[in-house]
């Protein structure tokens, strides 16, 4: 504890001397008539500050933070002082209006070493960064487990390595791992980094506070984020171009205790190529979800918590009814994917450009199929009902736990039960359970006691059940080996359940649209619901018992 003192007391001095400089920059602005600015709160633009070199900004003691059309934010130590002068008529010579603030020293230092990312390697950053096609195969192929990736960043030579080579390694290595986010997680004397593998994180790799602070100013930098703002969260997005695909990366940056926590999300166009028969339903749940797509109107409802694969799903459902001869617009939040043949949308707060705005503007498109990424609020209800009702096909999603759920929760969004009933189709519920991995389960043995349970399970389940894969109940166990990362899963399947529309359910809804109603309707339609599908991949070697029950909950034998 004792070594952790001084470094404690060095930062609090720093932050006084830090607090005493700032009112010092406001008393001298006050007094020389420009407006105070505290420097490490401003966001600073890279193209702002290239308008002046780092030498001339160091002895006049200014920098450039902002541009707005011809006119530049200046920051400056003493903005009457020659120097300071002199930089402004040069920016004037060069057609810009320099507008100066007050800033204390220590401000501007924070700014100046900016000027690192200012360089060679930050002209490169567009919107995309381009990742040389060989490279990345070669490393992607080389980067193929966690422990291939952990070896390389522990190998990394942090003296002689950009930063720039650093991300390449990460980006590489999730993309070759196959993982849907990186997370940069800030810790006292280092940053942690993990990848999310079929919903779990795994730690890969330490990172020294010093190389981290560098990654997130680079990563900023690729995102189109404000470099020098590090107490507000941010959100951000990049490009990497891989041949003939491009892999999105969307990124979120938040404060936290020690440093900026940072989530990229990696958008393979890969992962989301489903085809509906691809999705894991049952040969009867299959038919009727291509029964009920083929339908010219109604409302398809698909529920779930976030990561629940629920727009894989949905997607799958509009590449297979996609084509030359219907119209299919989309308002999401955000596009996640591209879909040929399809007109996609997305919501922009800023511009105005809602959920419920964009579905009204689309309605008057004439679509024969609407996508509306979420239902999340009485107005979205409503005109997603309502164009349900007049001759459009609607998808969506609304958060809820199960699909008996779907229906109570839109009430409580503020949908009336008189719409609902008429318009709803079909509404679905799903989870992701992880996949056994190919080449390494081994049979598991089954005791006489589950046996037993499992053939009351299937006595029970309703006729439109194929009973012919489950004759021969074949259960496995995870071992793990070099393909699975040693975990002993590879890859994850959707289990489902659906509440069909009709009379019954809108006279259901009509008379009380409780969780204990829908229940009881569900179990009139004689419902498989998601645990018991889970169950069902069980007993074909596709999954196992603990994965349903970590996502379903405790199994209810019947």
């Amino acid at each position: 504890m004792a070594s952790d003192e001084p470094s404690a007391l060095n930062i609090k001095v720093k932050e006084i001397r830090r607090e005493a400089e700032e009112r010092d920059a406001k008393r001298r602005a006050e007094k020389g008539g420009t407006p105070y600015l505290e420097v490490g709160k401003a966001p600073t633009s890279i193209d702002a500050l290239r308008l002046i070199t780092e030498e001339e900004a160091r002895r006049a003691k200014v920098a450039a933070l902002q541009i707005k059309v011809k006119e530049v934010a200046v920051a400056a130590y003493n903005p009457s002082s020659p120097e300071a002068q002199k930089i402004a008529e040069e920016l004037r010579a060069k057609k810009w209006e320099p507008k100066f603030f007050t800033s204390s020293l220590s401000g501007l230092e924070e700014v100046w070493r900016l000027y690192k990312f200012a360089g060679a390697e930050a002209q490169e950053i567009t919107g995309k960064v381009d990742i040389e096609s060989k490279k990345i195969q070669e490393l992607t192929a080389k980067l193929t487990t966690f422990q291939a990736v952990s070896a390389e960043l522990e190998g990394f030579d942090f003296k002689k390595g950009t930063t720039s080579e650093l991300m390449e390694t990460l980006l590489a290595g999730a993309l070759g791992n196959k993982a849907s986010d990186i997370h940069f997680e800030a810790k006292e004397k280092d940053a942690l980094i993990r990848f999310r593998l079929d919903g779990i994180l795994h730690d890969i790799a330490h990172l020294p506070v010093r190389n981290y602070e560098n990654t997130v100013s680079r990563v900023k930098l690729l995102s189109g984020l404000k470099i020098n703002v590090r107490g507000e969260p941010q959100d951000g997005r990049f490009t990497i171009e891989l041949g003939t695909k491009e892999v999105e990366v969307r990124v979120s940056i938040i404060p936290s205790e020690f440093g900026e926590t940072i989530v990229m999300r990696l958008l393979d166009p890969d992962s989301i190529s489903v085809e509906l028969e691809q999705l894991g339903l049952r040969p009867d749940d299959l038919e009727m979800v291509k029964t009920e797509i083929k339908k010219p109107h109604g409302l398809i409802l698909n529920t779930g918590p976030t990561g629940s694969g629920k727009t894989t799903t949905l997607y799958a459902f509009l590449k297979s009814i996609a084509n030359s001869e219907i119209k299919v617009i989309t308002v999401e939040d955000p596009i996640e994917y591209r879909i040929p043949q399809i007109e996609q949308t997305q919501v922009d707060a800023e511009a105005g450009y809602t959920f419920a705005k964009g579905l009204r503007a689309i309605v008057r498109q004439d679509p024969d199929v609407i996508l509306v990424g979420e239902i999340r609020d009485a107005e979205t209800a409503d005109i997603a009902l309502q164009a349900s009702l007049t001759g459009h096909m609607v998808l969506s999603t609304v958060h809820a736990n199960d699909a008996i759920g779907a229906i109570p929760r839109l009430i409580d969004l503020g949908a009336k039960p008189i719409t609902i009933g008429p318009a709803l189709n079909l509404v679905i519920a799903q989870r992701l359970v992880r996949k056994l991995c190919e080449k390494c389960k081994v049979k598991e043995e089954i005791t006489p006691e589950l046996a037993a349970k499992i053939k009351t399970f299937l006595e029970k389940l309703p006729e439109r059940v194929d009973r012919e894969p489950y004759e021969t109940i074949t259960m496995y166990k995870p071992v793990g080996c070099e393909a699975c990362n040693s975990l002993g899963y590879k890859g994850r399947r959707g289990i489902f359940e659906f509440l069909k529309g009709g009379e019954e359910l809108a006279d259901a809804i009509q008379k009380e649209a409780s969780q204990s109603t829908m229940r009881g309707l569900a179990e009139k339609q004689k419902m498989v619901t998601m645990q018991e599908d889970g169950i069902l991949k069980v007993i074909t070697g596709m999954t196992t018992l603990e994965e349903v029950e970590g996502t379903t909950g405790p199994i209810e034998w019947k």
